[in-house]
């Protein structure tokens, strides 16, 4: 049986973990066992003794340990089990023509999305474990030590419970190299089909499962591509950072009778142009490799003018200490972006940096309207997809703001 070990918080360390927050930092704990190794499981109790949780430890890591339950849960392969069970019953229920059934002998409903986020980490009960289901193919991320000691748990479950044709391995991310874990990309079951697909809304898109970005496709805006349905008629649209064009082959299919997609990225063009052509929508995207900043720039000097700007880049702010230097970023697209609006023209604009609060955010958002004497109204808001929830004591968890502003 696996050993656990047991750690005491500080005096008054206790408040935030009771509120929900899976995480406790170094600095919050009185020490850990000499022998503790990274991914061990361990015991929170507070300065009193009284349990509190059980977790996964990493004496390497800023972020000491996370949480995986209030009770002393056996971590074992019916623990992964339960927890993924779990995870897809609510995305079976989200995303079903019909919500499914009690009973567990019932049959599975019919998905209406085929591209999807099964597991969400915090959010459902597996800190540092990201899974995503692209049709038969199934891309996981083991983020943390903790995670990654327990490999073979995880993908025993996820076989059972998705029963996927490929699992591809996508660890790849930064995170893993302050685990002090090695990165990786690999089919770990099964065989990549030679061009597997999903369906996006009505789209046929095509998915790179090892040399996509994140596990394959950006998941979390799938919810908010229909917010422009309503703008996106007659317009005259530019996407910039589209990568690999997914909010521009939806202003296509509303109705958009030119969409001109610009990201900095070779590869990102290429499949846009093609996914464009395999839509069936080649005749009013134009996709080409351009550096955004510059891009605006440019155009605004020349006083271009479209009825629909949109505005998806990566993340600005990778450390809390940085926000100013990103807010600077973000007003400078947003405000070249309102100047090449037509009066009455639409703004579609995205943050995914955590650390910039949605208030932050659209407050960068009124500075840039004022510096261009513009006036802007809100219009519609969307946020990380219903797949992608939201732990509540987690303010981490929440990350992408998505705003549809009117120009006028």
């Amino acid at each position: 049986m696996e050993p656990i070990h047991t750690i005491r918080l500080k005096p008054g360390e206790q408040d935030r973990l009771l509120a929900g927050h899976p995480w406790i930092y170094q600095n919050e704990l009185e020490g850990w066992p000499p022998e503790a190794a990274p991914g061990d499981l361990v015991d929170l109790h507070d300065s009193q003794g009284r349990f509190l949780g059980r977790g996964y430890l990493n004496p390497r890591t800023t972020i000491a340990v996370r949480v995986l339950a209030r009770d002393r849960v056996s971590v074992d392969q019916n623990f992964f089990l339960e927890k993924i069970r779990q995870a897809q019953a609510l995305r079976e229920r989200l995303f079903s023509t019909h919500p499914p059934q009690a009973r567990q002998d019932a049959p599975l409903p019919v998905a209406e999305r085929s591209a999807y986020r099964v597991v969400h980490g915090e959010a459902d009960g597996l800190p540092g474990l990201v899974v995503d289901r692209y049709g038969d193919a199934v891309a996981i991320q083991l983020l943390t030590a903790g995670m990654d000691r327990r490999r073979d748990l995880i993908l025993s479950a996820v076989e059972e419970v998705l029963r996927p044709h490929t699992i591809v391995a996508r660890n790849d991310s930064t995170m893993r190299e302050r685990e002090g874990l090695s990165r990786e990309r690999a089919v770990i079951r099964g065989q990549i089909p030679p061009e597997p697909t999903v369906t996006i809304n009505g789209l046929d898109v095509a998915v790179d499962l090892l040399g996509g970005q994140k596990t394959g496709l950006f998941l979390d805006q799938i919810d908010n591509y229909p917010l422009i349905e309503r703008m996106a008629g007659g317009a005259e649209v530019l996407d910039c950072f589209c990568y690999v064009g997914l909010w521009s082959l939806h202003a296509a299919r509303y109705g958009a009778t030119r969409v001109t997609g610009i990201d900095q990225s070779p590869a990102a063009i290429k499949q846009a142009t093609a996914l464009a052509e395999r839509n069936g929508l080649a005749d009013r995207c134009v996709f080409r490799v351009a550096n955004a900043f510059d891009e605006l720039r440019e155009r605004d000097r020349r006083r271009e003018a479209f009825d629909l700007v949109i505005l998806d880049p990566p993340a600005f702010v990778k450390a809390r200490n940085r926000i100013p230097e990103a807010l600077a970023g973000y007003k400078e697209i947003n405000l070249r972006a309102m100047r090449l609006l037509r009066p009455g023209g639409f703004l579609v604009t995205c943050s995914c940096s955590y650390h910039l609060s949605a208030e932050q955010f659209r407050h960068m958002l009124g500075d840039a309207a004022r510096d261009v004497r513009r006036t802007a109204r809100l219009v519609a808001q969307g946020a990380q997809g219903r797949d992608h929830p939201v732990l509540l004591g987690l303010a981490e968890s929440e990350y992408l703001k998505c705003c549809v502003l009117q120009v006028l």
